[in-house]
């Protein structure tokens, strides 16, 4: 099905392919069109660059849209890659595509950032408490897991599968609503940081997320005033 999909969008979109560089330099390559008509892909780029400080976009230098084999050997709608986000072209609505890109951006700082999001661990204690509670929770409704396979902090594929196919993201959701920003969130370290960054820009408020993981939302304020910081 998805093999016939792709056959037929390469056909549809061989004569509307779209080339062309953002306000800030960066390139955006349509390979294959959003699905949905109704996607502007201009309007979200331009929200993008809106709400994003540009000191943020700096390791960005390529958008691609289009479909690849990643998305469905990962179940992924989007990944990062060698200073290029790579975003799915089946799309729900814009407001998934910039979830998506939001997400990625995330991703795409933790090489020049590292040392300030990971160093002083204040952000991996947080999750870990976080993914104790989670352990006694689910234990508590039956999923017999031993705490250390929560208590290691790197993205491991055993894991991502648990909460996605044996637990189901509609179910952890339920058990996990004020703790997690979402059910992706306890994947990893990592995902739970980017997960906080893309809620840091969905939500101007920032109320959801300041009172349920503080330590996550000092450390993406501090990337938002990094440029001040550098200057001082």
């Amino acid at each position: 099905m998805m093999l016939n999909y792709l056959r037929e969008s390469h056909q549809r979109t061989q004569a509307n392919i779209q080339d062309f560089y953002t306000s800030t330099g960066i390139h955006v390559y349509i390979k294959d069109a959003p699905i949905s008509d109704d996607i502007n892909l201009d309007k979200i780029i331009s929200r993008v660059e809106e709400v994003v400080p540009t000191h943020l976009l700096e390791e960005v230098e390529m958008i691609i849209v289009g479909w690849f084999d990643e998305f469905e050997k990962r179940s992924v709608n989007a990944f990062y890659k060698d200073a290029a986000l790579y975003i799915s072209n089946v799309q729900d609505d814009e407001e998934d595509m910039f979830d998506d890109i939001i997400h990625e951006i995330a991703h795409s700082l933790e090489t020049a950032y590292g040392y300030e999001i990971y160093g002083d661990k204040e952000l991996e204690k947080e999750f870990l408490r976080k993914r104790k509670y989670l352990h006694d929770i689910l234990w508590k409704h039956g999923f017999k897991a031993p705490l250390a396979f929560f208590m290691d902090p790197e993205y491991n594929e055993e894991f991502d599968v648990f909460l996605l196919k044996t637990m189901g993201y509609d179910k952890l959701s339920a058990l996990i609503a004020g703790v997690f920003i979402s059910a992706y969130a306890p994947t990893s370290l990592k995902e739970y940081y980017a997960t906080g960054f893309t809620e840091f820009y969905l939500d101007p408020n920032h109320t959801f997320l300041q009172k349920s993981s503080p330590a996550l939302y000092k450390k993406i304020l501090m990337l938002q005033r990094q440029k001040e910081l550098d200057k001082h």
